[in-house]
């Protein structure tokens, strides 16, 4: 018992001991490497102890935003997908906040993105809505022991920046250092600012748990959801599907049938009434010169979907 609570603190501190998995079916759930996914759920229950304060639920909402900004902008776009460009400095910044969102390392998540691309929907896709149902697609298959590690063979280009290996591997720090830093700020705003009704555990329970596990399952739905329920432009293989109110919740990403006709393409949203977030952020990112090179829809593909627009 000892020795597997040893290989469990192991791991949830440092992610390269993945292959210190516990015996069993490698589909399988691998609990003690989850607690900390349940207890951020568990989290959310704190709310009957701290309440609320409109600043709290305000930096729940923006750290919301923020995040998902990351997740699809950074995360997918830039690290699964390398839709733009930028320098290493700020690739690293990219990193650091797509870190916040709780959804393990860069390079865990563009590798596994990047496996679901090539065997979508397929026997051998990690998280198949049409192949598995939707408790798998949504979160079983990040909770099976054969996912837990990082597919590093798919992100080689990724792997050459120390920083980046830094940040896969010890996939807890940055998402500690916001739950501190979260306590800090509140602890602070209630001695400087009492009138703000806020404290440090209000803003744990606000803007860490709760934020976090709204985050998860936006996130989750474009697997769970986005092959399954929605309309189809495009003839991809797949059952990859546009849903315009996933893409309202994900800053772009429910436009899934049309990202996976073009999956290099910056934007998602291909045309001006698909709202894509997103895409005007990192519009804006580029105007300020933070990010370059933003790969475009190739025209044959915007003029075969407006035939085709569902």
């Amino acid at each position: 018992m000892t020795e597997r609570l040893g290989i469990a603190l192991r791991r949830w501190i440092d992610s390269s001991t993945a292959g210190e998995e516990a015996r069993g079916d490698p589909r399988g759930i691998d609990w003690p490497r989850v607690v900390p996914f349940v207890l951020m759920h568990a989290g959310c229950l704190g709310v009957v102890w701290t309440g609320w304060s409109p600043f709290a639920v305000a930096l729940a909402v923006a750290l919301y935003a923020l995040r998902m900004f990351a997740i699809t902008a950074f995360y997918h776009r830039y690290f699964a997908h390398r839709a733009f460009r930028a320098s290493r400095g700020w690739q690293f910044v990219f990193a650091v906040l797509g870190a916040t969102a709780v959804q393990r390392g860069p390079l865990w998540w563009a590798a596994h993105h990047r496996h679901h691309h090539v065997h979508s929907d397929r026997p051998g896709d990690a998280h198949s809505a049409v192949q598995d149902g939707f408790l798998w697609s949504h979160m079983g298959w990040f909770l099976a022991r054969e996912n837990f590690a990082t597919r590093s063979h798919l992100v080689r280009d990724l792997a050459r920046y120390p920083e980046l290996r830094w940040l896969d591997r010890y996939d807890v720090a940055v998402p500690a250092a916001l739950g501190v830093g979260l306590w800090a700020l509140g602890a602070w705003l209630e001695a400087a600012h009492p009138s703000l009704g806020t404290g440090p555990w209000q803003l744990v329970v606000w803007g860490f748990c709760i934020s976090t596990v709204v985050l998860f399952h936006a996130t989750f739905v474009i697997n769970s959801l986005a092959h399954r329920w929605g309309a189809r432009r495009y003839e991809t293989g797949d059952e990859s599907r546009n849903n315009p109110l996933l893409a309202l919740i994900t800053l772009g990403e429910g436009w899934h049938n049309n990202h996976h006709r073009y999956p290099s393409a910056a934007r998602q949203g291909f045309y001006w009434w698909e709202l894509d977030l997103s895409w005007y952020g990192l519009k804006l990112l580029a105007a300020l010169g933070i990010v370059r090179d933003l790969r475009p829809v190739p025209r044959s593909v915007l003029e075969a979907g407006r035939r085709r627009r569902p």
